[in-house]
């Protein structure tokens, strides 16, 4: 049955690219480009059903297992203020800096001058927003976690497979290590990079940050050993959730934006 299943997808997927080829439009996109439009069309899981995907996620949402509390900037642990320089930052010098910005001849905005406070990323560069893509039964799935943030609405959100800053990738935070780093460093030849672009971020609270936005495609007989905070989602069923109220993050989004 499922042999019988990815047969389909390549006739179908096939006769897609074929389609598109004979009619009228001018089509210059690549082949995983044309692969990614076709998997959106149609749920081709060979995981599991969007119903059960749905039931998954808003358990995580019911019982997300975290309490947070406002606290006094000043009272955060590990971090101080210098008063020289009039930033907070972290005992460890890594992750981000509080400081502050004073803005003047903006004359395109709401007013011409104003101060604020912004995050400033150390070394500007955030992080890495990564998926892994895998084939079962030759048709691709993506490692999607429901992740927990503190600043998240309602806590969790559908996230990339891997979403850390450098600081968290280099343990600053003395720390675990990321889950599924390994697929998205140099070293790993094995795998196969479709995307590796470097994404804008929100430029009026972060200060110049840019990430890391990557897609890598695993061979398809590698195992991969994933804990209940992960799950395997077919493109249309990740395309799907997006009609739901904040149940997509951002970086998601910025990734799948390029195909």
């Amino acid at each position: 049955m499922k042999k019988n299943r990815s047969i389909e997808y390549k006739l179908a997927l096939s006769k897609y690219i074929e389609d598109l080829k004979k009619s009228n439009f001018k089509i210059k996109a690549s082949k995983l480009r044309l692969e990614l439009q076709f998997e959106s069309l149609t749920d081709w899981s060979q995981v599991h059903k969007f119903e059960y995907i749905k039931k998954w996620f808003l358990n995580k949402r019911k019982r997300p297992g975290i309490k947070v509390a406002t606290i006094p900037l000043h009272k955060c642990k590990k971090w101080n203020y210098d008063e020289k320089k009039g930033k907070y930052f972290h005992d460890s010098k890594e992750f981000f800096v509080v400081e502050g910005l004073r803005v003047k001849e903006t004359r395109t905005r709401e007013v011409d001058q104003w101060d604020q406070p912004i995050l400033t990323q150390v070394g500007y560069d955030g992080g890495i927003l990564g998926i892994v893509r895998k084939r079962f039964n030759g048709i691709p799935h993506y490692l999607i976690e429901a992740k927990l943030e503190p600043g998240n609405y309602k806590y969790v959100q559908l996230s990339p497979t891997l979403q850390a800053t450098f600081s968290n990738l280099r343990r600053a935070h003395r720390g675990r290590k990321p889950r599924f780093m390994n697929y998205f460093e140099n070293k790993n030849k094995k795998n196969n990079v479709l995307l590796k672009k470097w994404l804008s971020e929100d430029g009026g609270r972060l200060n110049y940050k840019r990430n890391l936005g990557m897609l890598v495609e695993v061979p398809e007989n590698e195992k991969i050993k994933i804990t209940n905070e992960f799950i395997w989602m077919s493109m249309w069923q990740i395309k799907e959730c997006l009609k739901f109220n904040s149940w997509i993050n951002p970086h998601i989004r910025g990734i799948i934006s390029h195909f």
